[in-house]
């Protein structure tokens, strides 16, 4: 059963209507190709700054609070016999975190090392066995990592493994998809960021809609509007990061409970 958000979520809709408003920008509904309305500005260079406006949002957003959604596992690489190194698609994680080989029914943890310590001590393909250590080497070179990073492990492998590798990953933008006449296909779509952090969402937004007023630097008419909603921002953020660590456990004496100035020492 899906329970229902304790909060005012945004939809796409409701995103530009705030952004519009908090920015004194005009903005008006029209209908979509499928009959939706949709929110849109009436100035074309604020509509055209809004998907850049969400990148800049939700990636500060992930990159500060490392969410607990982020976090996923995959099952779709394995090791070949003799071969220590495998490329995974750079769309695949963002940070790799855990792997682990299968062998047999178990599945084995390996620990994280650095390619220096791989490279000497398990720099011979004629000495096998089952991993136990892996470290990232880098993206292909071709693309400059654009399509894939690179995994090696020690020792080479003297089968066959499947792998099973946790890690994070950018979620979903509320940036919808956009239509063959150029408006959003629907506008009444949310994330996990837009219901959960709307509050951090519409600040981080502004501080970048500041520079489209013109009031980003020492020399904009309000040279302090930038810095307001930066400060209110990390306000937000200081809330919220301890509040994901007690999600994933990492909170005070690796529990789920807000650190306690009484309960001390801790447990």
């Amino acid at each position: 059963m899906t329970a229902t958000p304790q909060t005012t979520p945004l939809t796409y809709n409701g995103y530009v209507t705030q952004i519009a408003n908090m920015a004194v920008v005009g903005y008006t509904n029209v209908t979509n190709s499928s009959s939706n309305t949709i929110v849109v500005g009436v100035d074309p260079a604020f509509n055209a700054i809004i998907p850049q406006m969400l990148n800049y949002a939700e990636l500060r957003i992930q990159r500060d609070l490392d969410l607990l959604p982020s976090q996923t596992s995959n099952t779709a690489y394995s090791l070949t016999t003799g071969n220590n190194q495998i490329s995974i698609s750079s769309n695949d994680f963002v940070t790799v975190q855990t792997i682990s080989v299968t062998s047999g029914t178990a599945k084995k943890p390996l620990l994280p090392a650095t390619k220096e310590f791989l490279q000497n001590v398990y720099n011979d393909s004629g000495s096998t066995g089952i991993p136990k250590f892996f470290a990232m080497f880098g993206g292909d070179a071709a693309t400059g990592g654009n399509t894939s990073n690179n995994i090696i492990f020690g020792p080479y492998p003297d089968s066959n493994y499947p792998l099973t590798i946790t890690g994070t990953v950018r979620l979903p933008t509320l940036y919808p998809t956009l239509g063959g006449d150029g408006y959003p296909v629907t506008g009444t779509g949310t994330t996990f960021i837009s219901t959960n952090l709307p509050d951090m969402l519409i600040m981080a937004s502004m501080i970048y809609i500041s520079a489209f007023q013109r009031n980003f630097g020492r020399e904009s008419d309000d040279p302090a509007m930038a810095q307001s909603y930066e400060a209110q921002y990390q306000v937000l953020k200081q809330g919220a990061i301890p509040e994901e660590y007690r999600k994933k456990f990492e909170g005070s004496a690796w529990s789920s409970d807000s650190t306690s100035p009484a309960a001390t020492p801790t447990r």
